[in-house]
């Protein structure tokens, strides 16, 4: 997707807006980040692979391969636009997680690790660490 593209959605999904909605853009098709590169080295009139060699390093620690943007509680539902969706999403109450948010910035200064990865999954259930010394947390145990 271009920046005009996106930007009309963003300005399309302003004016539909009642207050408070999440908008999710369809942003059209996956593109592999080495056919960017390739694209990107072209257009510097560079011959990739020749001129310009392109490396593969794998994932750094904490990288992912596919970014979730909703859980699996949560769902779209459709506009009168084919290309912006309006989330539903788990409704939570301030003063609570606030209180939680609290105790896991605590937990962090104090440098409970444990604790404070506990605490992240309790806030975020989703979250997965790939650290193996946390993985009785990811499993809920």
């Amino acid at each position: 997707m271009t920046i005009p593209e996106a930007c009309i959605l963003v300005i399309e999904a302003g004016t539909m807006g009642q207050g408070g909605e999440i908008f999710v853009f369809d942003m059209g098709n996956p593109v592999k980040i080495a056919d960017l590169a390739r694209k990107v080295i072209s257009l510097a009139g560079k011959k990739p692979d020749i001129d310009i060699k392109i490396v593969f390093t794998g994932l750094r620690p904490g990288e992912k391969l596919y970014e979730e943007l909703l859980n699996n509680a949560e769902n779209t539902r459709p506009t009168y636009h084919e290309k912006i969706m309006i989330a539903d999403v788990r409704q939570y109450d301030f003063d609570t997680v606030n209180k939680k948010i609290e105790k896991l910035i605590n937990s962090a200064k104090h440098h409970y690790t444990l604790e404070t990865v506990y605490l992240m999954k309790e806030l975020v259930p989703e979250f997965v660490s790939n650290n193996i010394a946390y993985e009785k947390i990811n499993s809920g145990k």
